[in-house]
């Protein structure tokens, strides 16, 4: 694996090997896989997803992979407002940080959003060709962008205050990107599931300063996700499925406070955040989850 530089896995402390018995799709995911990949034999669909998962781990051993966590960007509350800002902003500009296969992405574009103006970001390149595997694609069917690196360097991702008014500098060439610099203040919806929770509490405030900086400043642009939350702030350890997590993790109110107050001026957004513990692949184990959005008013 290549040098990560802050960007490690710090926060998961087991890599168990992979174990076939995990494979555990839900009936949406398992429709949503066939439609995709067109593969409709159940048996030959788990051996396809066997397969790339298997080259994945070895790339990044990240319990969401482990786990089979290859969807879910459609169950988060503000999904339908990222919708609609593919169907009505005027240059509608929508990223995936930590995308892995990009999945998330391809949840958005088969829901609508132009697949040429979906961007994916990933410390590990790989995961987005084995993406193109997954679901039987190449970069001409299915033109989504793609940009590798570690989000926590400048020149792949700067720190820039929020934008408060549309430049009006003509929109970025998104055909050859090489960087998010290039997005400050134009991308309408910035989709981050079970990334924030890789890392430290400083760590975690240097890229919500980040990400603050590539949102568009018009209304109802909007960042999203899902990660490991708690009701009250501090560390979550817990092993879920194998899986072993020593996980800084805020509350509802923690988080609120942070983006509404703290990366952003207080009432220059509306922040959401609701704590759940779910149940998952047919464990009976309680996992943490925040599910959260931020939107420009």
């Amino acid at each position: 694996m290549t040098d990560q530089g802050p960007a490690t896995i710090e926060a998961q402390r087991s890599f168990p090997p992979l174990d076939e018995s995990q494979y555990n799709l839900s009936s949406e995911d398992v429709v949503f896989m066939k439609k995709l990949t067109g593969i409709e034999d159940d048996a030959a669909l788990k051996r396809h997803i066997l397969d790339v998962r298997t080259k994945a781990y070895k790339v990044a051993p990240y319990g969401c992979i482990y786990l089979f966590a290859f969807t879910g960007i459609s169950r988060l509350p503000a999904y339908e407002q990222v919708l609609r800002l593919g169907r009505e902003c005027k240059d509608p500009i929508f990223l995936d940080i930590g995308c892995c296969f990009g999945n998330g992405i391809r949840e958005v574009v088969h829901d609508g959003f132009p697949a040429a103006k979906a961007i994916g970001t990933d410390l590990h390149p790989e995961l987005w060709s084995l993406g193109h595997e997954l679901y039987n694609t190449s970069p001409d069917t299915f033109p989504a962008h793609f940009v590798g690196g570690d989000a926590f360097k400048p020149e792949i991702l700067a720190v820039a205050p929020p934008s408060t008014r549309t430049t009006g500098t003509p929109s970025p060439d998104l055909n050859n990107l090489t960087s998010l610099n290039p997005l400050h203040g134009r991308v309408s919806a910035i989709h981050v599931t079970a990334f924030f929770h890789l890392f430290k509490e400083d760590e975690q405030l240097h890229m919500a300063r980040a990400l603050a900086g590539l949102l568009s400043p018009e209304p109802s642009s909007v960042i999203l996700g899902v990660h490991t939350g708690a009701r009250e702030k501090g560390v979550v350890s817990q092993v879920f499925r194998n899986v072993e997590v020593d996980m800084f993790a805020h509350s509802p109110e923690s988080w609120i406070a942070m983006w509404d107050g703290e990366i952003f001026e207080k009432g220059m957004v509306k922040v959401e955040a609701e704590f759940r513990e779910v149940i998952g692949g047919g464990s009976s184990e309680r996992y943490p989850l925040l599910f959260w959005s931020v939107t420009r008013l």
